[in-house]
């Protein structure tokens, strides 16, 4: 039995005068958090082991970061602070966060300080397996595009979003909607929900959408069923429909009958099928959704592949729900730039297409290997699909392992670094290696490798990419590296976010 939603604490910790210290403050979402409480006159400071640009941004705008290996005693926490919050990246075991426990200070996490945030707010939560980054920015991107004027934290980079020099995933909106047939109500507030560790559970959003649901996280959850009953568990925190609670959920792949069983809030289908209540349609790169049987929204694909059309939908479906114009919406979804790291194109070397991709479950990596192959289709000029795949976590890529091995389909070559350790323990780091999913690649008749370091990997594709073929780079670690190694860039800031096929 899981246990039953967490509850945010009715205790408001970012009182007038409050003094917030974030742990892991150069992330995304945890810089965006950072911006939102100083926007609402929380004294703000924090700590990252890594500089970046974002921590070198949030020392600009006069956010105290100290950047290095983690403080001990009394000097890691500022003298004045009244509350901590926590990035999920951060150990219970963190010298920080033991010296804020040893002080008596609250310690809260990410998704808790962002469900207090949603309180007097019109919280908009994008839920599901796969695609909340890009449905939220594009969400973002529309409702900013059409006067909604809202406040948007995203766990990804969308330059759309900022009008600060440093992109991030983050905009500072109105604190009452705009404008639109809901003009004047409480602000809206969009963010991911993400089910890790049921983190979603600690918010409190007015409206949300549930694209997808599939196995994932079992490390935490243990099977399917668990993970569905954690959606089931968010979809109750909405409030009743003559509140205002909305849930917009996909009517395919997403148990939506046992994810919306029992539930007070309005609920609304969306996808391809006819029975859907938002039903989307695609002609080439135009798209067109529909509503109770009229077209109410028709933009042109701005990023390849099917999943990408049922994001777009999905934000213009929420973007209308919030009130935004249906023709904004559809022109502000046209000209959507992309999200760093999301089918992201950086760009060719010597008739080499290179695309860097977050994709690490499965369903991501086949869906977006299809949707590429399609957009590009190197085999017209003699090309490969050549895949660089760095497993994201020990526990994920065990209990996934032949799903793993079926999704590199579309790929010719396969190469595959070492696993990314995050958060696994030791003992489950020596049940799987990355020399495990090349066997099974081989046997499923994929031509597969494993390589390590990034730099030899780097090599090798210098050695055997040639022009036509297409080089996509996936996974949730950092390699990243390896795309921008190969083409010659280190900075993502100087690269496109996606571009047109090749002719």
């Amino acid at each position: 039995m899981n246990p039953a939603p967490a509850s945010t604490p009715t205790t408001d910790p970012f009182p007038p005068g409050a003094r917030a210290f974030l742990l892991g403050i150069g992330g995304c979402g945890m810089s965006g958090l950072a911006r939102m409480l100083a926007g609402s006159g929380v004294q703000v400071a924090g700590s990252d082991q890594v500089g970046s640009a974002v921590t070198e941004s949030l020392t600009g705008e006069g956010v105290n970061v100290r950047v290095g290996p983690p403080v001990e005693g009394p000097e890691a926490i500022p003298d004045d602070c009244s509350v901590v919050v926590a990035s999920a990246a951060i150990p219970a075991d963190h010298p920080e966060a033991l010296e804020a426990q040893r002080r008596g200070l609250p310690i809260i996490s990410y998704a808790e300080a962002l469900g207090h945030l949603m309180q007097g707010r019109t919280g908009v939560a994008i839920a599901g397996t796969h695609g909340k980054s890009t449905t939220a920015a594009m969400l973002g991107v529309a409702l900013a595009e059409s006067g909604i004027d809202p406040t948007v934290i995203v766990g990804a980079t969308c330059r759309q979003l900022s009008d600060s020099a440093t992109s991030t995933g983050f905009r500072l909106g109105a604190r009452q909607i705009a404008s639109g047939r809901r003009a004047g109500e409480p602000g809206a507030l969009v963010c991911e929900a993400c089910e890790f560790n049921r983190s979603f559970h600690h918010l409190r959003p007015t409206i949300a959408s549930i694209g997808s649901v599939e196995a994932d996280h079992l490390d935490i959850y243990g099977s399917l069923d668990a993970v569905v009953e954690a959606f089931h568990d968010f979809a109750r925190l909405l409030p009743p429909a003559d509140q205002g609670g909305t849930l917009i959920i996909g009517h395919d792949g997403a148990h939506r009958r046992e994810v919306t069983a029992g539930l007070d809030c309005g609920v609304e289908t969306i996808g391809f099928s006819p029975a859907a209540d938002w039903q989307i349609a695609t002609d080439e790169r135009r798209i067109t959704l529909s509503h109770a049987g009229s077209a109410v929204c028709v933009w042109t694909a701005p990023l390849p592949g099917e999943h990408n059309a049922f994001n777009s939908a999905m934000a213009a479906a929420l973007a209308i729900t919030l009130g935004a114009d249906a023709d904004a919406t559809g022109q502000a979804l046209s000209g959507f730039r992309g999200v760093d790291r999301r089918v992201q194109f950086l760009g060719d070397r010597n008739g080499v297409r290179v695309y860097d991709d977050y994709g690490h479950h499965p369903t991501e990596i086949d869906t977006t290997l299809r949707a590429l192959r399609q957009f590009e289709r190197p085999e017209r000029h003699g090309g490969r699909l050549i895949c660089v795949f760095q497993p994201h976590q020990h526990s994920r890529t065990r209990f996934l392992l032949e799903e793993f091995a079926q999704s590199f389909s579309q790929a010719d070559i396969v190469v595959v670094p070492h696993i990314y350790f995050v958060r696994d323990s030791e003992i489950e780091k020596t049940k799987v290696s990355a020399g495990d999913l090349v066997d099974r690649l081989r046997r499923s008749g994929v031509q597969a490798m494993h390589l390590y370091p990034f730099e030899a990997i780097v090599e090798q594709l210098e050695n055997i990419c040639r022009p036509g073929d297409l080089l996509v780079v996936m996974g949730a670690g950092p390699v990243w590296e390896v795309a921008h190694g190969f083409i010659g860039t280190r900075d993502s800031n100087e690269t496109p976010a996606h571009a047109p096929a090749r002719a």
